[in-house]
């Protein structure tokens, strides 16, 4: 029988992506039952209301794995975004940072690639990514400000879905 701590490197890693697979499949379902059962508009808001607390969470436990100490501006949160859940399953990048500001894009996400597949319109997830981002940036620095530079239903570019860009003031 076969322990995880028998894996190996690759074996580990695949099995990372497996689960967020998984997880963003979940997530996907959930959402899809709450739409059918309430509607679009409640199924948005009590998704914001649960990106709110799990985006707070996910930050939280990035932060004690990596060894991150709160408030460490801008590259802690740039270090952090790689390890989000998302990061093992979407297409993302930093375009711009400095020790005060960064833009940050989603050039490939899974839900709004399979949408386009389908050929079905973007999915309008820019009020939840504003929680989303909002307090997972908030989490790993309460100074860094969040501003959403285009997220669907916003028309954006093909090269990209979602952009965001983080500052602190000095």
């Amino acid at each position: 029988m076969i322990e995880p701590k028998d894996l190996g490197k690759e074996q580990l890693l695949g099995f990372i992506t497996d689960a967020a697979k998984n997880w963003l499949a979940h997530d996907g379902l959930w959402f899809q039952e709450v739409e059918k059962r309430f509607g679009m508009a409640a199924a948005i808001e009590l998704d914001g209301n649960a990106w709110k607390t799990f985006t707070q969470i996910e930050a939280k436990r990035i932060m004690k794995r990596l060894g991150i100490e709160p408030d460490r501006g801008i590259p802690a949160l740039i270090q952090a975004l790689k390890f989000r859940l998302y990061a093992f399953i979407n297409v993302q990048e930093i375009v711009e940072a400095s020790d005060r500001h960064c833009i940050f894009r989603m050039n490939d996400c899974r839900v709004q690639s399979a949408r386009k597949r389908k050929q079905l319109p973007d999915f309008p997830c820019k009020p939840v990514g504003i929680l989303e981002y909002t307090y997972f940036a908030k989490t790993i620095d309460p100074r860094i400000k969040t501003r959403c530079i285009a997220c669907p239903p916003d028309p954006h570019p093909e090269d990209y879905y979602c952009c965001w860009e983080f500052t602190i003031k000095k």
